[in-house]
């Protein structure tokens, strides 16, 4: 008997439910009172947030624990477009004697007083905060303020790490603009988007666990950036299944090769999607597609 995927996917479309949404507003809550807890950290700019995918609602069973970010704005990481504004801005500007690596100890050591040793794990790049009945395991990051300056007076405000490992050597994200445009992009398409990116989210993994290995290698952030990248015509669809079929059919076409993806980016819109440095290629998103396509058993 074939499946019945436009059940499958209408269950797999749903949001997350309150409880959990519950306690990983809690785990936020916890790290943030950690934060003001803190001699050293009370007094400093430093906001606490939740980021990934419990922010932007896309997340599902799979993704187990919160990602939160403890970004501190006294100190700030800079590009600039060009050497001009780089050395004009450069008049006004001091190196700060506050260094990331000073921030990322102090965060560790009010996360380690706040829930005990035992319960929090460093790793190159985050925390890890075990979890309990109250809150979902965290994954916390430390940022400094990333500013991408496009003239002497205007700037995009994201976020940059360095990993202890250096490696890659910084870390930049824009979680405020993936946020917003995840939002307007959701509005445009009758609340249809974020559901496509749950229901691809949910079938990579089913295919992971069958041992499928484009799924395996398809990050759950690249699945929710190809759906951004799907027209609007796509999700005017009267079914799930015929709308989860157009999205991964244009797709499928649009990254045959690099011409007409090229352009494509994440969905903050600030940083390239197949270009640069990132973990995944054109033709990796490519596999994937074409093998979800042929999972699925579309003709």
């Amino acid at each position: 008997m074939s499946r019945d995927w436009e059940s499958v996917f209408s269950t797999w479309s749903q949001g997350p439910g309150n409880t959990e949404q519950e306690r990983a507003e809690n785990a936020e809550r916890q790290i943030r009172q950690a934060i003001q807890a803190s001699s050293k950290l009370q007094n400093r700019n430093i906001r606490v947030f939740t980021q990934g995918s419990y922010r932007n609602r896309v997340n599902v069973r799979q993704d187990s624990d919160v990602d939160i970010g403890v970004l501190c704005f006294d100190a700030y990481f800079s590009d600039y477009s060009d050497d001009n504004v780089k050395a004009e801005l450069k008049k006004y500007t001091t190196d700060s004697i506050y260094t990331y690596a000073t921030f990322k100890n102090e965060v560790e050591e009010a996360l380690v007083a706040r829930f005990g040793r035992a319960s929090v794990t460093r790793s190159s790049k985050s925390f890890d905060i075990k979890e309990n009945s109250y809150r979902v395991e965290s994954d916390v990051a430390v940022f400094f303020e990333h500013r991408r300056y496009t003239s002497v007076s205007h700037y995009h405000s994201g976020v940059e790490m360095i990993p202890d490992d250096f490696s890659p050597p910084r870390v930049r994200n824009w979680p405020d603009q993936h946020y917003t445009n995840g939002v307007s992009r959701n509005d445009t398409t009758s609340r249809r988007y974020k559901r496509v990116v749950r229901i691809l989210k949910k079938l990579s993994n089913e295919m992971s666990e069958k041992g499928i290995k484009s799924a395996k290698d398809t990050p759950s952030f690249l699945t929710e950036c190809l759906v951004f990248n799907a027209s609007n015509t796509c999700f005017n669809q009267s079914s799930y299944k015929s709308m989860v079929r157009a999205v991964l059919a244009e797709l499928f076409n649009n990254t045959i090769n690099d011409e007409k993806c090229s352009e494509w980016g994440e969905v903050s819109e600030l940083k390239y999607l197949f270009r640069g440095s990132q973990p995944w290629t054109r033709q990796s998103a490519h596999q994937f597609l074409s093998d979800a396509w042929d999972y699925i058993g579309y003709s």
